[in-house]
Parts: structure tokens; C-alpha cells; sequence
């Protein structure tokens, strides 16, 4: 004689209600119970409550030990198997089992989707990396949705080494966040770069350390990006120096004191010895500058800069006439940076602006990366971006402007 099938209900909402639910078919609401599975079932459901996951799995197999099984005791005998399997963390008994179940059509739906994630949890945490990637994967083509499951993937893929197929999937997930207006992890930006960098991918390497400043601007992240864009094979080092050296200041990785000197007296030798004040105070008002065994030095520096800037700001009111007349765009352009280095964005840009319309420049791309970096300082943010835009040079000053417009907040293209 057998039990009605309030048991089974009872059950369903047992687990339901903690971990996972499977869905009866409609038949089984009229299928029974045996007396003689009761028992191992009951014990079963009590071990489960009390969270002896491994113990329920166990008695599980005593009750699947039971002949002459009904197709419905042995739906509940899998179910519970699902769920403590699931809840021990036993990843080879969970996906069997979740098979059986699937096919049988008691696992559909968002039950599926979330048992099938659960699984590639599982694995991931038993370092089964293989495994792991296979579930999230099927998770994903089933239409799941958590974006746990790309992250899952990408960390399956590289801690396998397989660097390949780690930056592949770090880049679709990427590619879905940000279409969805969300921010990558920063795990999977960091997954994608050292992939790139494992594989000698230059390219890839500097597009992860380009997201990783435009979503996480650390200084670090700034320091492997600006050194990954100067070293660069035809990268016009030398010429660009003090543009390097303002974007370094600009996203405070400075913190040697050598970098502020270097910094200060090329400002110095280049006519804009405003600038140069600016970053020796900054070094002896952040105490970079004036202690240590190099103090003597750094405040003859500062005098040195005090004395240019007074000889400077005695000729720089002087009449634009003279630059005015001259063939090309370059001594009006110069005398711009010059206030420009002061801070008087009123007079340095209309200069700027002259000087580049005049034309005959000598280096234009590098007047439009000026530009562009003095309008964001006078906070005309519209004109530093076409600006910054526009610069199309391949000796590095293209790829100075998009660091620019990444820190000013715009994605460069």
C-alpha cells in the first residue's frame, strides 16, 4: 500500500525554499510513495535540514539500493541528490545528476540556468578549470544572464594557461558590459592584460591597460600604460619628453624627486618657465623636494626657476607685434605656451589659436596636443577633445592625446 505524494510536495518545497527547486510533472500529483522508501527518504530529508550534505548523499545511495523503484520515487530521489550534491560541493555527482534530471524534463527554466551556474561554481572552486568553462559556456548559451559566468570562464581559461581563449573570452566579456552600460571587473581587465602581455601581444596589452586607467585609475595602471604607449617603436621620445613628463605629473605618479627636477628644468630650457615653478613648488609642498641628500640641489633649482620666472614675466607683456610678423605660427604659438605655463588661459589660448591658424609649424601635431591639453586645464573640455581628436601623427603624439582624452573621461574612439 502505498503513501500519497504529500511527502514528495513537502519536500520540493524543503529545497525550494534553500537551495533549488525541480519542477514535478503534472502526473506525478497522483503518483505514491512506498512504504519501504519512506524510511530512507524521510532519513534523507531530515540529514538535509541539518545540513549533513555528505551524509544525505549517502543515504541516498541506500535508498537507490531499494528495488522495484517508481520512475516518481526516483525523481525524489534525485532531486535530493541535486541539491546536497550542490550544497557539499560535490561537482561529479551535481552535473550527473543534473543530466538525469534534464532529460527526464524536471529541470527546465530558470531552475536550469541556475543549477547549471551552481555546477561551474563548484568546479571552479575545486581549481576543475576545464570543467568549470564547459558549465559557465553552456550556462551562457542556455541565455544565462550573470555575468559571473564570462568571469568564470576567462579565470577557467588562464588559470589553465590557456592564454589564448583567456583573453578571447576576458574581451567578449568586455565587449557585453560595457554594451550594457556597465564597468568591466577589474580581474577581467587585469586577466586580459597579462594574457596579452603572456602572448607578445602589444596591441591587446595596451588596449586592457587603456580600460584599466579609464575604468580603475590607479597609478600603477598609469605607469604600465604610459611606459607601454613611449616604448613603442617609433615613439619620438626625445622630442616628446616634457609632454610625458606633464601627463605623468598630471595623473600623480610622480614620486622621485628626480622625475621633478628632470621635469622642472626642461620646462625651463623649452620657455615655459612658469610650469616649471609650478612643479618644484607642488614637489617641496608635497616634501618630494627640499629633504634627503639631494636637498641643496632642489632649492637651488627653485631659485634658479624663481630668478627665470621674474626675467620671464618682465618681457612677456612685451608686444606681440614681432611674433606676430613672423613667416610662420611658431613664435606666437610659443609665446601662448608661455602664459600658458602660468595658468592665464585668457591670453595663452587666443595665442595658441593664432599660431596654429598662421600655419608653417614646425611640429603641428605636437601645437594640437598643446592645445588640446590647455584648453582641459581651462576646463573647455567640447575644444580639448576635438583637439585631441584631430591628432592623427604616428610619433607618438596620437597616442599621447588619447591618454589625455582617457583621463579627461572620454574613450578615444
Amino acid at each position: 500500500m502505498g503513501l500519497k505524494t504529500s511527502f514528495g510536495m513537502a519536500l520540493l518545497l524543503t529545497v525550494a525554499g534553500a537551495f533549488v527547486s525541480v519542477t514535478l510533472p503534472a502526473a506525478a500529483a497522483e503518483d505514491t510513495v512506498r512504504k519501504e522508501m519512506v524510511g530512507p527518504l524521510s532519513d534523507a530529508q531530515k540529514l538535509m535540514k541539518e545540513g549533513k550534505f555528505s551524509e544525505t548523499l549517502a543515504k541516498l545511495r541506500e535508498a537507490d539500493a531499494v528495488p522495484g523503484k517508481t520512475t516518481y520515487e526516483q525523481l525524489l530521489i534525485n532531486q535530493m541528490r541535486l541539491f546536497a550534491a550542490l550544497r557539499s560541493g560535490d561537482a561529479a555527482v551535481a552535473s550527473k545528476t543534473f543530466e538525469t534530471l534534464t532529460e527526464s524534463g524536471a529541470v527546465s527554466g530558470e531552475e536550469k540556468l541556475r543549477d547549471m551556474l551552481s555546477i561551474a561554481q563548484i568546479y571552479m572552486r575545486s581549481s576543475e578549470f576545464s570543467s568549470c568553462a564547459t558549465w559557465a559556456q553552456r550556462y551562457l548559451a542556455a541565455g544565462g544572464t550573470d555575468s559571473a559566468a564570462r568571469t568564470m570562464v576567462e579565470q577557467s581559461y588562464y588559470s589553465a594557461k590557456d592564454y589564448a581563449n583567456a583573453a578571447k573570452s576576458a574581451m567578449e566579456n568586455i565587449s557585453s558590459r560595457e554594451r550594457a552600460g556597465e564597468v568591466p571587473t577589474e580581474t577581467t581587465l587585469q586577466i586580459l592584460a597579462d594574457s596579452a602581455q603572456k602572448l607578445s601581444d602589444a596591441k591587446t596589452a595596451v588596449i586592457a591597460s587603456e580600460k584599466l586607467v579609464e575604468y580603475y585609475p590607479k597609478a600603477q595602471y598609469w605607469d604600465d600604460l604610459i611606459h607601454r604607449v613611449i616604448t613603442k617603436p617609433g615613439f619620438a621620445r626625445e622630442r616628446l619628453q616634457l609632454d610625458i613628463d606633464r601627463l605623468t605629473f598630471a595623473v600623480g605618479t610622480f614620486t622621485d624627486p628626480n622625475l621633478y627636477m628632470d621635469y622642472a628644468e626642461l620646462a625651463i630650457q623649452v620657455g615655459v618657465p612658469g610650469e616649471a615653478r609650478t612643479v618644484v613648488e607642488k614637489g617641496f609642498a608635497a616634501g618630494v623636494l627640499g629633504n634627503g641628500n639631494e636637498s641643496g640641489r632642489h632649492i637651488r633649482l627653485r631659485n634658479m626657476t624663481k630668478n627665470t620666472v621674474d626675467n620671464d614675466i618682465k618681457s612677456l607683456s612685451s608686444d606681440n607685434g614681432e611674433a606676430a610678423r613672423a613667416p610662420t605660427g611658431d613664435p606666437l604659438f610659443a609665446k601662448g605656451m608661455d602664459y600658458f605655463g602660468y595658468g592665464q588661459f585668457d591670453k595663452a589660448l587666443p595665442l595658441m589659436e593664432q599660431g596654429i591658424a598662421k600655419g608653417g609649424l614646425k611640429n603641428p601635431d605636437d601645437a594640437k596636443l598643446h592645445l588640446g591639453i590647455a584648453y582641459l586645464q581651462a576646463g573647455q573640455k567640447a575644444k580639448a577633445v576635438e583637439a585631441l581628436k584631430s591628432i592623427k601623427g604616428t610619433d607618438g603624439t596620437a597616442d599621447l592625446a588619447r591618454l589625455w582624452l582617457i583621463k579627461a573621461g572620454t574613450r578615444p574612439s
